[in-house]
């Protein structure tokens, strides 16, 4: 989330600039008018103890939660009036308000608090929220964050990035239109981000002339639909936005309602703060403090529980234990520290731990592993490739990642499961995720610090998935690596040579089969280990059962990656000529022999491999009879930095061997 708005800066300017603007008296319920004379004198504190005053601010509690629900609800005229009846807007903001409203506001003569939150240029033109929109405000009791979510399903993705760091969701209701889909779909992820707190706010009661039996009737609809997604406990509060009816102050227009405002209700829910407290100490590592030889502490937000000088704790994933020797600040050392505070941590052994690491309870650690069962929302027009390599951020844990083909979508609407092959933008699924290395999780049901993660497309580094670890898969915790005494190193001494994996990648018909069947030919002659895995050799038995679809060709080169890094390991110079158009799949090899990895990208332009189209593949996919070729109806992502390059336009086949052969004997002799 973006940084918190400040309250109590305007004060920082001194009194005479909140002189210059100072918020308005709120209309009495039901009046949507702005009676500007009657304005607000300052806090006298802030001229008097203007430290007193923002101290006052600051011991507030925190409450973060979302507006959500379908498209013209009136999420976005609902904070504006929480903002205009905390009066946290000024007398400059309501002159700019009123001219907008004129301009381009949806309320005809009358004020449209919407546009106090709906920033973006078209945003304000459609009268749509597009983006999340923080907002900040006070009451007397407690400080608020409210996001403001955009309804439209395209979209679905930003109402998960604000729900992500909610404690509460406020679902309007449109009360001439009941429940709709998307209030079905915003309602089913508020379930699955596990928001403890959901308020029904069925609004525009005023245009439906404030009949109760309206609002009962939503109510039993909604209640029937929670119900099915497991949404046991909900707070319903009939009001109108625009009027602001049950908002701030209780509407005498439905007397028949005698429970909370809704600034009332919201004052009263307990924070997430309060339940993390609760629960077994944790704090991942995000720095290393090592300012001098003298100190070395371990920095970050503690996620949950609390900790004191002397508290046993464990390292992990290594699991190694300690105690905690000091809790540093800036403002000195804590004899304890809780949820929700930034703190350094020193200790009394000298342990490895780093940035991605666990301080956890001793008695009672995380868990530890590195394949999951998760909940996927895909948040990306590219489609989910699955066994592609993403990068896994799971708190201030890194890793990379791979998801396998879904169990099942879900349709929010009916909840069903459904059969699919891969997840597409706002699709909800369920998949398994295997990350390279173990990490440090909790099930997301015990808490969203260890429990959420995001997928990072490594090529692009856009952010494509939000995801809820369920739980870890333990059917692979009996299989273990076995020692072997004849190791790598002995296969490269008994072969006098340095295992390489040479990646020749380009179009089809570029040449790459050609020059790597004379590069092995060369070291054949001259007594070196090799072997060559040709692209249409290997999908005659290893890959036979793969196609040609985006996941394939994911799945084709993951499998040659491991053929090749056996190969390796057994000594041998291995050459593989595959199309392997994609970036990220070329890089997952090479992270997985690192260092033995050489690209050789074979530059052939388009237009030339066509002309030779020595299968004739180009023609037949001209004509439509191929689907998913290369470099006409499917992408070729050519390498940017690639370790040797062959142009075959002005270089010969032989020529190129020849160079890379003597690069290899060069660079990579056994006795370098």
């Amino acid at each position: 989330m973006g940084a918190k708005p400040d309250l109590v800066a305007p004060a920082k300017a001194g009194a005479a600039a909140l002189e210059r603007e100072t918020p308005a008296t709120p209309p009495p319920s039901g009046d949507p008018g702005i009676r500007r004379g009657d304005e607000y004198t300052p806090d006298s504190l802030i001229a008097s103890d203007i430290d007193a005053y923002l101290l006052q601010h600051q011991h507030k509690s925190l409450l973060r939660f979302i507006t959500c629900g379908s498209v013209d609800d009136g999420k976005s005229t609902l904070i504006g009036r929480l903002l205009y009846d905390s009066r946290a807007i000024f007398a400059d903001q309501l002159s700019a308000l009123e001219a907008d409203s004129k301009r381009v506001g949806t309320q005809g003569q009358n004020i449209d608090f919407a546009l106090l939150v709906d920033g973006l240029a078209a945003e304000r033109e459609q009268g749509i929220t597009i983006d999340v929109a923080y907002r900040f405000f006070a009451t007397e009791k407690r400080k608020f964050i409210v996001a403001d979510t955009p309804g439209h399903e395209q979209y679905t993705r930003n109402m998960v990035t604000g729900a992500s760091t909610a404690d509460a969701a406020v679902i309007l209701i449109d009360a001439r239109k009941g429940v709709l889909p998307q209030t079905r779909r915003h309602s089913f992820l508020v379930k699955l981000l596990r928001l403890r707190h959901v308020v029904l706010a069925v609004n525009k009661m005023d245009l439906v002339e404030y009949d109760q039996s309206v609002f009962d009737t939503i109510v039993a609809d909604y209640r029937a639909f929670a119900s099915a997604i497991g949404i046991e406990q909900f707070t319903a509060i009939p009001i109108s936005g625009f009027a602001g009816d049950n908002v701030a102050t209780p509407s005498a227009a439905m007397p028949w309602y005698d429970g909370p405002t809704l600034i009332e209700h919201l004052e009263t829910i307990d924070v997430e703060a309060d339940a993390a407290q609760a629960r077994p100490f944790r704090l991942p590592v995000q720095w290393v403090n090592r300012p001098d030889l003298d100190f070395r502490g371990f920095s970050g937000l503690i996620a949950s529980g609390s900790v004191r000088p002397g508290d046993a704790v464990r390292i992990l994933p290594s699991g190694r234990t300690t105690t905690v020797a000091r809790i540093v600040t800036m403002d000195g050392d804590l004899p304890e520290a809780v949820a929700g505070q930034s703190v350094t941590l020193t200790l009394t052994d000298e342990v490895d731990c780093s940035r991605g690491d666990v301080i956890a309870l001793a008695d009672a650690p995380p868990q530890v592993a590195d394949q999951f069962r998760a909940t996927l929302v895909w948040m990306s027009e590219t489609p989910l490739l699955p066994g592609r390599s993403y990068w896994l951020k799971l708190g201030t844990q890194t890793v990379g990642a791979t998801v396998q083909e879904p169990r099942h979508a879900i349709d929010v609407n009916t909840l069903a499961e459904l059969s699919v092959k891969t997840l597409g933008l706002n699709d909800i699924g369920v998949a398994e995720v295997y990350t390279d290395r173990d990490i440090v999780f909790e099930p997301f049901a015990e808490g969203a610090d260890l429990g959420g993660f995001i997928l990072i497309d490594r090529a692009t580094n856009a952010t494509v998935a939000a995801g809820m670890l369920d739980f870890a898969l333990r059917r692979a915790q009996n299989v273990h690596w076995q020692a072997i005494d004849i190791t790598n190193a002995a296969h490269a001494d008994q072969k006098g040579q340095t295992p390489r994996l040479l990646w020749f990648t380009g179009l089809s018909g570029s040449g790459k089969s050609t020059i790597a069947n004379l590069v092995e030919k060369k070291l054949f002659a001259l007594g070196r280990h090799s072997f060559l895995l040709d692209g249409d050799n290997v999908r005659h038995g290893l890959n036979k059962d793969l196609g040609f679809t985006d996941a394939d060709r994911v799945e084709n080169i993951r499998r040659i990656g491991e053929v090749a890094k056996l190969m390796t390991d057994a000594g041998l110079i291995v050459l593989t000529a595959f199309i392997s158009p994609f970036r990220a799949e070329r890089d997952m090899v090479r992270a997985m022999l690192p260092g033995a990895f050489v690209e050789i990208f074979v530059d052939t332009p388009l237009a030339e491999a066509e002309a030779r189209d020595v299968k004739g593949l180009y023609a037949k996919a001209r004509a439509g009879q191929i689907a998913n070729f290369t470099g006409i109806s499917s992408p070729y992502e050519a390498p940017q930095h690639p370790d040797i390059r062959v142009d075959t336009t002005r270089e010969s086949p032989e020529a190129a061997a020849e160079r890379i052969v003597e690069h290899i004997m060069g660079v990579w002799s056994h006795d370098l």
